[in-house]
């Protein structure tokens, strides 16, 4: 039974779960690290930073201490994914219980060692269960109650039927899966792509070649995570495909808009700047360039992708160097 749930993240995504899921239970604790922070949103039960048009229900209390979400019987973590590494070495000592899930909702690959999300909670509390949450479900969608679809994998398939039973609902549909590796690898890789995608929108190079763009992203997705141990089938639903078409082409996704920015002329720092919620493509399009390295993939969207976000590369340079390759077959 879970009857008290954790939410680790005030964040966009972290404040829309937990506006959904106390929708269906009570007993939701929604934890942010700046105390400061945390009061005003428990006061006036808004988060103008990351969620402005959501307003937080009365059965979601907030805290800064993270020593009240140590006895929650679900744990789910929507921190940014470079900081998750920490946030789960502050949580270890004060765990005490250890049929609590973990639950990753950080879409995300850890930089140096190529680990997912994941896997860093499993060496983090060894003796806890980990699932993991990803999907197309964009924050602001999610907490108006608008209809969504979203996949969650565990490898014990009761606690994947508890946890699709206690969060989901006509409106938030939880599909089940005991494929970890592609769920994660799929909504972590599909925020590089949002980047050119973007980029795209911002030259007005039209549907056609966006169309492309994207079809072409997902190939090289799913090349990629197939490489990094994920399976081909799972690309192709929620967390791959699903998820890839709506982060590169709605209007709430910040990878897309990155790119967009970026297309119109901007510095990546002039971006950032202006940013408040991290935009996980940035990093990840990192992380994803160093494991196709080591494993000797071809990727030259994400090598493109990293040349400009992190070695100064022209935007214009690169797109006008992925229409300039050779023309092969499609299936190469």
């Amino acid at each position: 039974m879970i009857e008290k749930t954790a939410i680790l993240g005030t964040g966009g995504w972290g404040t829309a779960l937990a506006v959904q899921w106390a929708r269906e239970a009570d007993g939701i604790v929604l934890w942010g690290h700046t105390p400061e922070r945390v009061e005003e949103i428990a006061r006036t039960r808004k988060n103008p930073e990351y969620l402005p048009a959501a307003e937080l229900p009365p059965n979601v209390r907030l805290t800064s201490d993270l020593a009240e979400c140590a006895e929650a019987d679900l744990i789910a973590f929507v921190t940014p994914s470079v900081v998750l590494r920490q946030v789960a070495a502050r949580l270890g000592p004060m765990m005490k219980n250890e049929t609590a899930v973990l639950l990753s909702c950080t879409k995300g690959i850890e930089h140096g060692t190529g680990m997912r999300m994941s896997e860093i909670l499993a060496e983090q509390f060894p003796a806890n269960p980990v699932a993991v949450l990803s999907g197309p479900n964009l924050a602001a969608e999610v907490a108006q109650g608008l209809p969504t679809a979203t996949v969650l994998g565990c490898r014990d398939q009761s606690i994947a039927e508890t946890l699709q039973q206690t969060l989901g609902s006509s409106r938030f549909r939880v599909y089940t899966s005991d494929e970890i590796v592609g769920i994660e690898l799929g909504g972590a890789l599909k925020n590089i792509f949002a980047i050119p995608a973007g980029v795209s929108d911002g030259f007005g190079l039209g549907d056609n070649s966006k169309a492309a763009l994207v079809t072409r992203s997902f190939a090289e997705l799913v090349r990629l995570g197939v490489a990094m141990g994920g399976e081909a089938r799972t690309f192709q639903g929620l967390s791959g495909a699903g998820d890839l078409v709506a982060t590169c082409f709605s209007r709430h996704s910040r990878n897309r808009r990155v790119g967009e920015q970026l297309g119109q002329g901007k510095s990546l720092v002039e971006i950032t700047n202006g940013m408040k919620a991290v935009a996980e493509g940035i990093p990840t399009a990192r992380s994803a360039f160093e494991c196709a390295r080591k494993l000797g993939v071809e990727t030259p969207i994400i090598d493109q992708v990293y040349a400009v976000l992190h070695q100064g590369k022209l935007p214009a340079q690169a797109m006008q160097e992925l229409l300039e390759r050779d023309q092969k077959s499609e299936q190469g």
